[in-house]
């Protein structure tokens, strides 16, 4: 296990950019990364749901963390990968595998979908994927995937695990259960937002940053974020919330990260819009919206 870190501020889960060809495009991969790096993200979040991680095979995904790792240690800051699925044992064996890479600082690993374990058999699994990992955990919770809502007592089980530094945290909305974990988190746990939409609330609420898709976009917006609610600016961190999440809407109004990436290809910071079946690319309509909603935000 490696030493831990506890993350903090805005990580940003890099779309995997595809060439005309239907390849890995590493180079704009690696541009796109000091890019976002330049404009304030605390860390990078590769093979994420917005990596098109399921559509990728071993060997691109390979080259993302390999080219993520470059990027990472080049700039001493976190890198989390994606890993882990359903079934324990693969996922051990996806965890064990990121001991190649030393510059890994933290795994995000999903809730298991469609099995549907228990809560018990949540627990159990997490328990034995900490015993292997080669570094600390973040947790996944995002029930509208997974099908799999966690009470807020598993939340806690699993965030007072010695491994586990993080929750990611999508629940949809703000509930009574987001209200009451973030009133007790376990000690030394951090949680980061997951649903784009609701940031600034659940910063405002005491989460620690977020792993957002929407801060490839805006990106230093979503750093003053972050930090306006950090010194208690509340005024200019509503002001900010309110248009980031204005953004972030029309952003996820189609299946991401088609629009992520159709206006990441419109400002020429990847080769191509592609993303891959089953997804299909996003309408103008929506990219065009994106770009006003962009604007507003930058303006």
């Amino acid at each position: 296990m490696t030493e831990q870190t506890f993350p903090q501020g805005i990580h940003v889960p890099l779309v995997t950019p595809f060439t005309a060809g239907g390849l890995v495009a590493r180079e704009a991969l690696e541009g796109l990364a000091h890019t976002l790096l330049d404009a304030g993200a605390a860390g990078l979040v590769a093979l994420g749901t917005t990596a098109e991680a399921g559509a990728l095979d071993a060997e691109e995904k390979r080259v993302v963390v390999e080219t993520c790792v470059r990027v990472c240690q080049e700039r001493d800051v976190p890198l989390t990968v994606g890993a882990g699925s359903n079934d324990t044992r693969s996922s051990e064996a996806a965890l064990a595998a990121l001991a190649r890479w030393p510059a890994v600082t933290a795994a995000l690993v999903t809730v298991p979908a469609f099995t549907r374990p228990s809560e018990e058999g949540v627990i159990a699994h997490f328990a034995r994927l900490t015993a292997v990992s080669p570094v600390p955990l973040i947790v996944y919770h995002i029930p509208y995937r997974t099908s799999l809502p966690l009470s807020v007592a598993t939340l806690r089980t699993l965030g007072s695990m010695p491994d586990i530094v993080g929750i990611k945290y999508a629940g949809g909305g703000i509930s009574q259960e987001t209200v009451e974990l973030l009133g007790d988190l376990p000690p030394g746990l951090s949680m980061l937002a997951g649903d784009d939409l609701f940031v600034s609330p659940l910063l405002a609420m005491g989460a620690a940053g977020g792993i957002l898709a929407s801060a490839h976009l805006a990106t230093r917006r979503f750093a003053e974020l972050a930090d306006a609610w950090r010194t208690g600016d509340t005024r200019r961190a509503r002001s900010l919330g309110h248009t980031l999440a204005r953004l972030s809407a029309v952003l996820f109004r189609e299946p991401n990260p088609a629009v992520v990436k159709a206006v990441l290809h419109t400002r020429g910071l990847i080769p191509t819009p592609d993303v891959r079946l089953p997804l299909l690319p996003a309408g103008r309509a929506t990219v065009a919206e994106s770009l006003q909603r962009l604007g507003e935000v930058e303006g």
